[in-house]
């Protein structure tokens, strides 16, 4: 006989997999929408063309950080860069995107020498919406999205400007897209707790909160599928709305094993 707790178990989980399955469906309605099966058949056929493929023979294939910051500079210079820096793969061209900044994080990013290391302050804000749970939706899109138009690597990943990468976080996951031929990476992260304790989120499946802007590894053909301003009206993050397209694309994804990052509890940034 099952007990009272075995029942409230057993009804908790027919009602994480319930949700799961709608979950699954509300995102495949909206990638049919928003991409198409026409876009994901194209996709098919370059990801089989040797244009596609050079990116995975190169000996020392270029690869693109790509920062998006706002009025945090010595932050962003002691965490996001330094780390991005100190990765053990060398090749690399670090692309940093102010939202019209206004403290003094051009003149921080000046400082650095490094000639991987690039930085543009965009001239005007991005427009984002006023209510602070749907702003922090799409917050950023603005840089993020002009750091992709510049990046030139064969393969891209981004930072937080407020969070670190493992020194050997490229050369593990440049190493892993290759062996396994795969189109994009993800990994577990470390995050920050209000407390100030540290947990690992697993990230064992590739959807919305498990698979995050810092913690993914990815072709260069999807500079082509920029973060979408307008997620927020989907009640939906920046982030996982340009992934959840990815997916359908029939990108072929896996997951590395290794915690790669470190997200930090947000803690000094200005507001607009």
């Amino acid at each position: 006989m099952i007990s009272k707790a075995g029942w409230r178990s057993l009804l908790s989980r027919a009602g994480e997999e319930g949700h799961a399955r709608y979950r699954l469906a509300r995102d495949l309605v909206r990638s049919l929408r928003d991409v198409g099966i026409a876009q994901r058949l194209e996709f098919q056929r370059l990801r089989r063309t040797g244009e596609y493929r050079e990116a995975y023979t190169k000996d020392r294939p270029l690869v693109s950080i790509l920062i998006a910051t706002y009025n945090r500079g010595e932050l962003l210079r002691d965490r996001a860069v330094r780390s991005s820096l100190a990765q053990t793969y060398s090749n690399l061209e670090i692309i940093v995107v102010g939202d019209c900044c206004t403290d003094a994080t051009q003149e921080i990013m000046h400082e650095i020498t490094d000639p991987r290391v690039r930085f543009v302050n965009l001239p005007q804000r991005g427009d984002y919406p006023a209510d602070p749970g749907l702003r922090w939706m799409v917050a950023g899109t603005a840089p993020v999205n002009h750091a992709l138009s510049l990046a030139k690597g064969d393969f891209i990943t981004h930072l937080d400007d407020d969070d670190e990468h493992a020194p050997q976080r490229v050369q593990t996951l440049l190493d892993f897209i290759r062996e396994t031929n795969s189109d994009l990476v993800y990994h577990p992260f470390r995050f920050e707790l209000p407390d100030g304790t540290w947990r690992v989120n697993e990230a064992r499946s590739f959807r919305m909160t498990r698979a995050t802007t810092s913690s993914i590894f990815y072709h260069r053909y999807f500079r082509n599928w920029p973060w979408d301003p307008l997620a927020y009206r989907l009640r939906e993050p920046g982030d996982w709305n340009r992934l959840r397209k990815i997916a359908f694309l029939g990108a072929k994804i896996r997951r590395n094993p290794e915690v790669l990052l470190a997200h930090y509890r947000e803690r000094n940034q200005a507001e607009a």
